[in-house]
């Protein structure tokens, strides 16, 4: 498959089927993310894996959509924020870092037939108090993460000529 195929195929699931994500996919998709690009090669993040039932229950509670709880495991994406690259003027690197590595994992999960959803409206404090973050590491991304128990919509793209000059 192209790169151009792959990045057509992967979009928002909001559906998920119960059954759970192989442990050789889940290991393949976080490689995939180990080798995500960061500013100065900082590498400021975490990545915390919630499959069973009682941390799922927690994590629904930061964002609850029905849909959501449909997913049979998630990643929560979190930035450190004493390891992120800060650039002279004062702009910090996390939130670009995160994104990065996100992509990564979102776009390796679509190699893998997995589908994913990038969830950044949660409630971020309550996902901090309810597992335990220490003070530097700030929950920027929940990916939910499984097989598609939806169908992709139509992706409405800007042209070209709307985004380069």
């Amino acid at each position: 498959m192209s790169f151009l195929d792959l990045v057509r195929q992967r979009y928002s699931c909001r559906d998920y089927q119960s059954h759970s994500v192989e442990r050789e996919k889940l290991d393949y998709i976080l490689e995939c993310v180990r080798y995500a690009p960061s500013a100065v090669n900082r590498q400021p993040w975490h990545f915390r894996i919630i499959s069973n039932d009682e941390e799922k229950a927690k994590l629904q509670q930061c964002y609850n959509r029905d849909w959501f709880n449909t997913a049979p495991m998630y990643i929560i994406a979190s930035i450190l924020h004493d390891e992120e690259w800060i650039r002279a003027d004062g702009k910090h690197h996390g939130d670009i870092d995160i994104a990065i590595a996100v992509e990564h994992l979102c776009l390796a999960a679509t190699e893998q037939g997995l589908a994913t959803c990038w969830v950044c409206n949660f409630n971020a404090q309550l996902c901090k108090e309810l597992f335990a973050f220490p003070d530097n590491e700030e929950p920027a991304v929940i990916i939910p993460l499984g097989y598609a128990a939806d169908t992709p919509k139509g992706k409405k793209r800007k042209t070209i000529e709307e985004i380069v000059r």
